[in-house]
């Protein structure tokens, strides 16, 4: 009984099917008025039935089907492109058209994942698509649907390939990758990553070497010299093992959505990238996650595991509609982060009072660290700005944008006239600016 089921189910009647049956009817029915047509009516009847039939045995003849499997990863890469595959292989004796009807997680909001394709006898075929989340979570991946036909499509046989799977969305490891391998070849400028200029010495003594052509004579060691009876240098390292931490503010203002993603997921995404490229340079990487309370703490760490540590908290972070309490966060640092840290904090302000009602907080983590406040230029604003005024109307809208576009600005100058660094920066932008300050601070014997 379950495999007469499990038939039946697999018979896909086609539109064609009916297109031709409905003609076979009205010529049945006008051979009763006109008998001249009974024998043309006899003849597509029988033509229709052998179609039918000959393709009834073509696709369900035994031993012979279609077999198809999904190509997934472990995991899925949150605002980036993910790339899927499909593989159909062809067991029949004869060319077979396809169609391949792929159900994926509902979170994507398409139904229109339909490839169609002609398979040879034996012939295999690898189908490719790429899928953007844009929320961390967990995407179930449906069933596989294959439909199967002959040359005239009048019978369809339905193939369903239970390869239900769930797969994670973490924050972006993608981004993290690429950035990682422009960090280890020395190319971090070619994707608008500035050169940094570095200012002064650093004085991390590594080693005494022999002098060579073009090292600074200001590095002479003369007692090594005397001692050895040749010129002899000190030569000095980048500092390293210090604190990297990112905040990361998750109140009501980080839900603010742009091109699919919240401006949350941005700064996770950012941090995740950031922590890396720290820990590449011999820095500890810690992370800290708060709202009206403090959600995480991870302290700073380089150890081989501790990425994968900052991801796996990275990926349950989740959001709320409270205001963010920033005397709490003030509280927490200065307890836990003892040793002086560079503070990457992610958060936004809409306007110049909200940014001040917290600068005291900002200017009591400056003392004992060195804070760099990252928020987010509004570009729906800077669209309506830009754009030509047609009427009065337009024109105040204009003006109002331009002013709350004003503000950010003047946000900026608050910060840096109270000793705050601050960066201000579209979305889009937000990790390749969030490395360039990372580089300078670091080029300039800040941190």
């Amino acid at each position: 009984m379950k495999k007469l089921r499990k038939f039946i189910r697999s018979i896909y009647i086609t539109w064609q099917v009916y297109a031709v049956a409905a003609v076979v009817s009205s010529v049945f029915v006008l051979s009763f008025f006109m008998p001249e047509l009974t024998w043309i009516g006899k003849i597509l009847f029988y033509a229709f039935m052998i179609l039918m039939a000959t393709e009834f045995l073509l696709l369900y003849v035994p031993g012979r089907k279609i077999d198809a499997y999904r190509i997934l990863p472990e995991k899925l890469s949150n605002g980036d492109e993910n790339d899927i595959y499909i593989t159909v292989v062809n067991r029949y004796f004869n060319v077979i058209a396809i169609e391949v009807i792929d159900e994926i997680p509902v979170q994507f909001q398409v139904r229109n994942i339909l490839f169609k394709l002609w398979l040879k006898p034996g012939q295999s075929q690898r189908i490719h698509y790429q899928l953007r989340p844009t929320k961390r979570g967990e995407y179930t991946f449906n069933d596989l649907n294959i439909y199967t036909s002959v040359i005239t499509k009048l019978v369809q046989r339905r193939y369903i390939f239970p390869v239900e799977k769930t797969l994670p969305v973490y924050p972006s490891f993608i981004q993290m990758r690429k950035y990682e391998l422009l960090a280890i070849s020395n190319k971090l400028q070619m994707t608008g990553i500035k050169k940094i200029r570095r200012i002064g010495h650093n004085f991390e003594f590594d080693q005494i070497k022999n002098y060579t052509v073009g090292d600074d004579y200001r590095t002479v060691n003369w007692k090594a010299t005397a001692r050895k009876n040749d010129l002899m240098v000190n030569l000095y390292m980048d500092e390293r093992a210090q604190n990297v931490y990112s905040l990361i503010d998750m109140g009501r203002l980080m839900k603010m959505p742009f091109n699919g993603l919240t401006l949350l997921d941005y700064s996770i995404n950012s941090t995740l990238v950031i922590s890396n490229i720290a820990m590449r340079k011999q820095d500890k990487a810690g992370v800290i996650t708060f709202s009206h309370r403090i959600e995480s703490l991870l302290g700073a760490d380089r150890k081989t595991t501790h990425l994968n540590n900052i991801l796996e908290l990275l990926y349950h972070q989740k959001t709320n509609f409270l205001d963010s309490n920033f005397e709490l966060l003030y509280t927490a640092v200065r307890r836990k982060i003892t040793q002086r840290s560079l503070l990457i904090l992610y958060t936004n302000f809409e306007s110049l009072s909200s940014m001040q009602r917290q600068l005291p907080y900002f200017r009591s983590l400056a003392k004992s660290h060195l804070l760099v406040v990252v928020f987010f230029q509004n570009t729906e604003l800077k669209q309506v700005y830009e754009r030509n005024a047609k009427g009065t109307e337009d024109i105040y809208i204009k003006t109002i944008a331009e002013k709350f576009d004003y503000e950010k600005r003047l946000i900026t100058k608050e910060l840096e006239s109270n000793g705050i660094h601050s960066i201000l920066t579209a979305p889009e932008n937000l990790t390749v600016n969030t490395i360039n300050k990372y580089l300078e601070l670091k080029a300039r014997g800040l941190i």
